[in-house]
């Protein structure tokens, strides 16, 4: 009998041959993926995305995001197509949607970057191992990122992030064979996830060729001033990267930012946070309790939250301008920079006395570019729980004065001030209420007076705070954490704790509050 050969024979192979399953997650790209090219290198591949409705149903989760990600989804199965197989899409559980695939191709192999997610994908990860370990089936989980599984402490990890950034890419598979009666499935909308309406007017765009023409208009243009202007809300806007959202969904790899960028010049400052992208997420990958208990426990029921100043501070009502401001432009974009972010934070935590993961969960619902790993571990530097960071209050109306000293982004974002002279702007309960109707503001009617005195908050704050940290088991704790969780740059794996400590606490209060990751 005469034997197959060419694509008849290929065809055969095909519809006997078992599955390598490649996992997307956050990573929606196929360029410099060692998961999907390790598959591709061993039989046919099954490029798999799995919507999670009870994923989508947690705290953190919200419509902007997921509108984001299915745009993200819809041109990676497009370059999935060219290839040869597009992007499969399955809404449900992941543990019954590979138990249907197992029952009716069987699973070779499967295949994913490391995650580092929220609780739910934690234990959904480790479900999943558990299944894949009792029916015999390989998981090869590839590093994302500079992120380190199972890492002991942070001495030499620095060193380590560096060898992963300037490792080769792997290429791109030139092809993958198609799966012959394989249904690629529906992208579901919002309303398919039951997702709160959610309007965000000028949120990002999804997909790899956005976030491409990001980085390139980035370093060839709106990056010029980066170092001078990421602060400011009234020139952060262009002259951030704006890559945020594209890094924590994986249009594009840490690694492929890094590696342009250092080619074609990016700025120094970049490149910095790009490394402090990482870390805070090492932080989360260390401890996953880090999400919802304090790092420090002399903290444990420090802050009880008012429902009426968290609703007040969400929607952008405090009474202190620039706020309400930042709040309001962060509703509508999805995105602000990284120094308001920390000032919304602040501001809730020690003003308005709110616990942080209520603040934050807020925080996470409206960020497009919500990343885990950094947004848990800045909600509690933020509002001082760490144990090891210098506790920093934000005067929140000096912010607005220094950021904003004419008013433009308040009057943009509070067209109830639009008339209310500059010398009132940044505080219009100073206004007298002749002044009040010339501005044709009327206070506690048409913007609201402030929820409380910032000066006497803040005091009490800092009192209440500082009362902790004090003796020799808070100490001992803080040390430990620091050992943990601590940065380690130069020389400083051979230093004290005590010596870290003190380093650690100056590079917040210097430089680490300028943190974009955007």
């Amino acid at each position: 009998m005469k034997s197959l050969s060419g694509p008849a024979a290929i065809q055969l192979k095909e519809a006997n041959e078992p599955l390598q399953v490649v996992w997307f997650k956050r990573d929606l790209r196929i360029h410099d993926h060692g998961p999907l090219v390790a598959a591709a290198q061993r039989g046919v591949v099954l490029p798999l995305y799995v919507v999670e409705p009870q994923l989508w149903a947690q705290r953190d989760a919200s419509a902007r995001q997921w509108n984001f990600i299915a745009e993200c989804l819809q041109e990676l199965r497009e370059q999935l197509a060219e290839l040869g197989q597009p992007l499969v899409v399955r809404m449900g559980e992941m543990l019954p949607v590979l138990k249907a695939l197992q029952r009716q191709r069987g699973i070779a192999g499967l295949w994913s970057h490391e995650e580092t997610g929220n609780a739910f994908t934690y234990r959904r990860d480790l479900a999943v191992g558990r299944w894949c370990k009792q029916q015999g089936i390989p998981w090869q989980e590839t590093p994302s990122s500079g992120v380190i599984r199972r890492l002991k402490d942070r001495d030499g990890w620095a060193r380590l992030w560096e060898q992963r950034m300037q490792a080769p890419q792997p290429p791109t598979p030139k092809a993958i064979a198609s799966i012959h009666g394989m249904e690629c499935g529906v992208i579901p909308s919002a309303d398919d996830l039951k997702l709160a309406v959610d309007p965000c007017p000028e949120r990002q765009k999804g997909g790899r060729s956005e976030a491409l023409d990001l980085l390139d208009s980035f370093l060839h243009q709106r990056g010029r001033a980066y170092a001078r202007e990421l602060s400011s809300p009234l020139t952060a806007f262009r002259s951030c990267s704006r890559l945020s959202a594209h890094l924590s969904y994986g249009t594009v790899s840490m690694r492929e930012v890094v590696q342009i960028g250092r080619a074609q010049g990016a700025p120094r400052a970049f490149i910095e946070r790009l490394h402090w992208h990482c870390h805070f997420i090492q932080k989360l990958e260390s401890q996953p309790s880090l999400e919802f208990r304090n790092a420090h426990r002399a903290y444990d029921g420090l802050r009880c939250t008012d429902p009426v100043h968290l609703n007040a501070w969400a929607e952008g009502q405090t009474g202190w301008p620039f706020v309400d401001a930042c709040m309001r432009a962060l509703r509508h974009h999805g995105w602000i920079n990284f120094r308001m972010r920390a000032m919304l934070m602040a501001v809730a935590s020690y003003h308005l006395w709110i616990d942080w993961r209520d603040s934050g969960a807020v925080l996470a619902r409206l960020f497009v570019d919500y990343e885990p790993g950094i947004h848990w571990n800045q909600c509690q530097m933020q509002s001082g729980t760490t144990g090891i960071n210098t506790v920093r209050i934000y005067n929140p109306i000096k912010q607005g004065q220094d950021h904003d000293p004419e008013g433009h982004f308040i009057r943009r974002w509070l067209p109830e001030l639009a008339a209310v002279p500059v010398v009132h702007l940044h505080m219009p309960w100073q206004m007298s209420d002749a002044e009040q109707h010339r501005a044709n503001c009327r206070l506690g009617t048409d913007y609201p007076l402030p929820l409380l005195d910032y000066a006497e908050a803040a005091k009490q704050a800092r009192d209440r705070v500082w009362a902790l940290r004090k003796g020799r088991q808070y100490r001992c704790e803080a040390d430990a954490i620091q050992k943990q969780h601590g940065s380690r740059r130069g020389n400083s794996d051979r230093q004290s704790n005590r010596h870290r400590r003190r380093r650690s606490a100056n590079t917040v209060s210097n430089g680490q509050l300028e943190l974009d990751f955007s």
